[in-house]
């Protein structure tokens, strides 16, 4: 048991790059506004205690800003030593302040979230707890949809045995990307999947910010019948007023908030969509997140988080209203552990904190690290 008064000894920034097995393609590859995915950059932080007690937190990019999130943590990190773990909080504000020039969202909050992380899985660790049972647990399980076998690069056949293939494991919705230059295409292939799963299976789309709104609402018109469980990222991620003319003209629910970087950027539309996707480390840690959750709940509208099941499956399993999990298995070589999913659920860990440590093959990722040492005040 940790004595009152412990404090911050060590910490432990590393980067790591982790391969896709193959190269996928969403909508923002296929009209030319990015090149094709290959690979997450991981930011990771690991503190240690005085008494002994260890946590684990991460942060990710794609295609750009990692070694930004790196540098910026080199320069505030070392001002965690000496402080007291459990003041997460204070700690935050802290660590805010002392990059005050940077602002308050983006890059900088996203490199404070690994510390943020980390400091949760502490103090859940600390408990002997998992953190969903420390924040405090609605289930012990959530449902959970595949993404990655849904993909733009992936032939039809391809994404229609990937799907097969996850139900078969015990996943229990599908999502595919959609957002294509010709929409006819994007129209052929939803109703070529929802044919091959049949019309009981959950089934999402993403169209990745790809439309204007008059071309978004020409789409959920023309999918109004498939049963959708939702269509994700319609239009520009900031147009708050266009997702909500677009969720009051359609049956079929609105998802979005994956890109967003701040509670205040999350206010707006959580009021305007149906479901709203804020993620861990886009948001600059749990801290900010449970933040959203509340103003999410308060408001009656869905949460179904983004990415990072490895964090998300915690805090979906402690919100009110049950939603979803997404499953994208591309964080796995990092970690030692693997997520349970049976039934079409994710179970939530039953091991202390996030219940994750790093694995020895991380070691063959790592591109640089730095470490602080000290006492304690």
């Amino acid at each position: 048991m940790t004595r009152v008064g412990d404090a911050i000894a060590y910490v432990r920034f590393a980067r790591y790059a982790v391969p896709l097995a193959a190269p996928v393609s969403d909508a923002k590859v296929a009209t030319g506004r990015q090149r094709p995915l290959s690979q997450i950059d991981v930011l990771t932080c690991e503190i240690g205690t005085r008494d002994g007690l260890r946590g684990l937190g991460f942060s990710y990019t794609t295609r750009a800003g990692t070694p930004a999130q790196y540098a910026h943590v080199r320069e505030v990190g070392e001002s965690l030593l000496g402080r007291d773990p459990s003041d997460i909080g204070k700690t935050y504000e802290a660590l805010l302040w002392a990059g005050a020039s940077v602002g308050r969202s983006g890059v900088a909050t996203q490199a404070l979230a690994a510390v943020d992380v980390a400091l949760w899985d502490l103090k859940a660790r600390r408990a002997g707890l998992p953190l969903a049972k420390l924040l405090g647990a609605y289930r012990d399980s959530v449902r959970v949809y595949n993404t990655s076998g849904g993909y733009l690069q992936a032939p039809l056949d391809e994404v229609k045995e990937r799907a097969a293939q996850s139900l078969a494991g015990g996943i229990g919705g599908i999502k595919i990307k959609v957002g294509q230059p010709d929409m006819k295409e994007d129209l052929r292939r939803l109703a070529a999947v929802r044919e091959h799963l049949g019309d009981g299976v959950p089934l999402m789309v993403d169209a990745n910010q790809q439309w204007d709104r008059a071309s978004a609402l020409r789409f959920g018109r023309a999918v109004e019948d498939l049963g959708l469980v939702w269509i994700e990222e319609p239009l520009d991620a900031y147009d708050a007023e266009g997702h909500a003319r677009l969720a009051a003209a359609l049956d079929t629910p609105i998802a979005t908030g994956e890109m967003l970087s701040s509670v205040a950027e999350h206010i707006g539309l959580i009021e305007a969509v149906d479901v709203i996707q804020p993620d861990v480390p886009r948001v600059g840690g749990i801290t900010p997140y449970l933040k959203i959750a509340a103003l999410a709940d308060h408001a009656h509208t869905q949460v179904a988080p983004h990415f990072v099941m490895e964090i998300h499956v915690h805090l979906a399993a402690a919100f009110p209203r049950e939603s979803w999990v997404e499953h994208i298995e591309w964080l796995a070589p990092l970690f030692e552990e693997r997520m349970r999913i049976e039934g079409g659920r994710m179970a939530v860990p039953d091991r202390p904190g996030l219940g994750l440590s790093l694995s020895g093959r991380a070691r063959d990722r790592l591109i640089d690290d730095v470490e602080f040492h000290g006492s304690g005040r």
